[in-house]
């Protein structure tokens, strides 16, 4: 999995050098940013039902198929399941990211190729994107966490949101 860390070593490594100081500062800022990042994967990890379902909500609420695609689902029920399980996913990787530092998960479990099945499934990506963008509109500092871990999570929703945009 891509972390800083892990790019910084490959790209002095590929470089046939050692890492410069401002690759060594990078590290450092995001071990710094560690502590954020792990209490936004704590906050999440004990909410993803919750989190999840609030999106299908917003999704649901603004497209009442719950797609705005060719074949919008038949079974709204078996479409607001399938819906969530799919956001639960995307947030079990974002946990994932948070907790390694990089966004390597989504890349390599998520992003690589969603355009392609969504569009063979006939499902618009901007459903999810409703749904993303109102679980980032949702999150508050101090009431979800602290403002530092807010932004850490909501980083990763924005570059979720414009990977299907």
């Amino acid at each position: 999995m891509k972390s800083v860390i892990t790019t910084v070593v490959g790209s002095a490594d590929s470089a046939s050098r050692f890492p410069s100081s401002s690759d060594m500062e990078s590290v450092q800022g995001s071990i710094q940013r560690a502590a954020a990042r792990l209490e936004a994967a704590e906050k999440l990890a004990g909410n993803y039902d919750q989190v999840a379902q609030e999106a299908v909500d917003a999704v649901y609420s603004q497209y009442p198929n719950g797609a705005t695609g060719r074949q919008p689902r038949k079974c709204a029920t078996e479409g607001k399941e399938k819906c969530k399980r799919d956001f639960v996913h995307y947030l079990r990787l974002i946990n994932y990211c948070l907790v390694t530092g990089g966004t390597g998960p989504l890349d390599e479990l998520a992003i690589n190729g969603q355009k392609e099945v969504y569009k063979a499934l006939s499902i618009d990506a901007g459903t999810y994107v409703a749904g993303f963008a109102h679980i980032r509109s949702r999150g508050c500092a101090p009431r979800d966490m602290s403002a530092q871990a807010l932004t850490a999570y909501n980083q990763l929703l924005d570059y979720v949101i414009n990977s299907l945009g």
